[in-house]
């Protein structure tokens, strides 16, 4: 399957969804916009983009998509989370009481590397992203607290900070790679899409 065959759905209910878009069709991709159940059908990956994690739990329950993304993830679509994106697939939250999809095994901080005003940038080694380093724009990121087994560890910032993992088919990053011009971390996602061999295909019931 190459980029030009992959159907790639990005979930547009909030967020920095319009950047993903870009890189993606960019890479020769198509996007679908995922914004009700429906739209997951036929789709080969789906990218959750950054945003504001409490309002897009929200929006996720509003719009009737939790039970939808949860079947459809748990079998097996490849998926991009970025920021916000990896609150709403953790596990574990610390400190504040939120209803995640519990779809990747790791404890999570929200908003932990400060407030806006703090938003940083550092250059990161990622494992399974030849070349030089990539930048990491961290805008009011969670950090990944711990992994658990079948969760590995991709990069880490300076102080051996965990900010990007992945379990199966799920790619997790608390930094914002659409924000950037170096599209590595979303080829890096094609080709995990890719390998799932058209598999991930659903119809949602």
């Amino acid at each position: 399957m190459t980029a030009q065959s992959q159907r790639i759905g990005v979930l547009c209910l909030q967020g920095s969804f319009a950047e993903h878009i870009t890189k993606l069709r960019g890479l020769g991709a198509t996007v679908t916009e995922v914004r009700l159940p429906a739209h997951l059908d036929n789709i080969d990956a789906l990218v959750i983009p950054g945003g504001e994690s409490t309002t897009f739990l929200k929006l996720i329950d509003a719009f009737s998509m939790r039970e939808p993304l949860h079947h459809a993830i748990a079998g097996g679509l490849p998926v991009l989370a970025t920021c916000a994106g990896v609150v709403i697939l953790a596990t574990r939250i610390s400190s504040h009481r939120m209803s995640p999809l519990a779809l990747v095994d790791i404890a999570v901080s929200r908003n932990a590397f400060g407030r806006q005003v703090e938003s940083f940038e550092e250059d990161l080694t990622i494992e399974g992203i030849p070349g030089p380093s990539f930048r990491g724009v961290f805008i009011r990121a969670p950090i990944i607290q711990s992994c658990g087994a079948a969760t590995r560890v991709l990069a880490r910032i300076h102080d051996g900070t965990i900010v990007a993992c992945q379990q199966g088919r799920i790619l997790a990053t608390s930094f914002h790679p659409e924000f950037v011009p170096d599209l590595r971390v979303h080829e890096y996602f094609l080709r995990m899409a890719d390998g799932a061999k058209g598999s991930a295909r659903y119809q949602v019931k």
